[in-house]
């Protein structure tokens, strides 16, 4: 195993040979233990992309050595610090066995899928080698750089599609950073949010967006070819903090959607209990985009990382004495500083693009909550912000 240190991103980029056979084995314990395979864009099925697809796979059966396959790899700090293992002889050795493994196909979908299919079809296969590099890095925030980074000029993915390849060391790192949050609905484990700090996967993974975009108006489907949206996402990966931001401000939302759910109301109108505000994705992206604005700086006017770590200081001192303040008011207190009559009337307007319309509202809402210091007398002047 050859092993090179990569000083940037503080990853190991270790490159070596397995067989098919091993090759597809640990891809398929990757693919059953962790989903390490799920959000990768599916095999192209253009006529052109058949063609070349039905040629590799022929070119596979008879021997072709195709480039090498990059396979990311999020591991513990403890595991990290023996690197590197220069005497390892297989992967188990540096990682544990396949259920300990966290890895995510980085580049190479398609190789993976022609191999397989050519496995298929002639097993002898099985005994050709494969060359594979792995990224082993202690920090999701490293993988998803160094994603974005290898992946610019081929076909175009929505970031959300990148993101996803690796959201399940993301989730994992949400899990352990936002204890705040009770519990994270994912594909494999669905549900219904049914009360506060409860999310989606897809929904942190679109705030993570929104954080690192620093806007509301994130089309999910939009094709990544909007190079500013890349180029700020891998910016703001470069700067140090710009992880723990995103935690610390992902647990002030849990904390703010906990201390607002306090307000119970009887009324089935859609904005009747505290705890509606973020069962809303527009409020949530809207709170993420506009802390994120007041710590890193607009897009294209970045703050400094000694700026951003006293603003993002100084928001959190700010919404730790809101939330505290909210936990010692009696219920029907805090249904009075929410103003919730305000925000029913404001979001009940007939407009096009409800959801775009929505997410200014709450952007604007949390930009003056944010500017006045969290010392408000009442969430009014937020909603008739926009």
């Amino acid at each position: 195993m050859d092993w090179i240190l990569d000083d940037r991103t503080d990853c190991w980029s270790v490159m070596t040979n397995l067989s098919v056979r091993d090759y597809l084995e640990l891809v398929k314990e990757a693919h059953e233990n962790q989903g390490g395979l799920s959000g990768q864009r599916e095999v192209l099925k253009t006529t052109t992309a058949r063609r070349i697809r039905d040629r590799t796979v022929a070119d596979i059966r008879k021997g072709a050595l195709l480039p090498p396959v990059v396979i990311g790899m999020v591991v513990p700090h403890s595991t990290f610090e023996t690197f590197p293992m220069e005497t390892a002889e297989s992967l188990a050795e540096i990682v544990g066995g396949p259920e300990s493994m966290t890895l995510s196909i980085i580049d190479g979908m398609q190789r993976t899928g022609a191999i397989m299919e050519a496995a298929k079809t002639d097993s002898s296969v099985l005994d050709h080698i494969v060359r594979v590099e792995f990224w082993l890095a202690e920090h999701v925030s490293s993988m998803i750089y160094r994603m974005l980074v290898l992946n610019t000029g081929q076909v175009p993915w929505t970031l959300s599609r990148q993101l996803s390849v690796v959201y399940t060391p993301l989730l994992k790192e949400v899990r352990k950073n936002v204890p705040e949050i009770e519990k994270i609905f994912t594909p494999e484990s669905p549900g219904r949010r049914v009360a506060a700090a409860q999310y989606g996967s897809d929904v942190l993974v679109e705030l993570y967006l929104a954080f690192s975009l620093r806007k509301t108006n994130i089309d999910s489907k939009e094709a990544l070819s909007e190079e500013f949206s890349r180029l700020d996402v891998v910016d703001n990966l470069s700067s140090t903090g710009f992880q723990e931001h995103f935690y610390t401000t992902l647990g002030i939302l849990a904390r703010l959607d906990k201390a607002f759910s306090r307000y119970e109301s009887a009324s089935k109108d859609r904005f009747s209990k505290g705890r509606h505000i973020f069962d809303s994705q527009p409020a949530r992206i809207g709170f993420m985009a506009a802390s994120a604005q007041t710590v890193l700086g607009r897009p294209g006017l970045d703050k400094d990382d000694k700026e951003r770590a006293r603003r993002m200081a100084k928001l959190k001192e700010g919404a730790d004495a809101l939330i505290d303040k909210l936990n010692r008011m009696k219920p029907d207190k805090i249904g009075e500083f929410l103003a919730l009559d305000v925000l029913a009337e404001i979001v009940s307007k007939r407009v096009g693009q409800v959801g775009r319309y929505e997410r200014a509202v709450f952007f604007d809402a949390f930009k003056v909550l944010i500017d006045e210091d969290f010392e408000l007398p009442t969430m009014e002047p937020c909603w008739r912000a926009n």
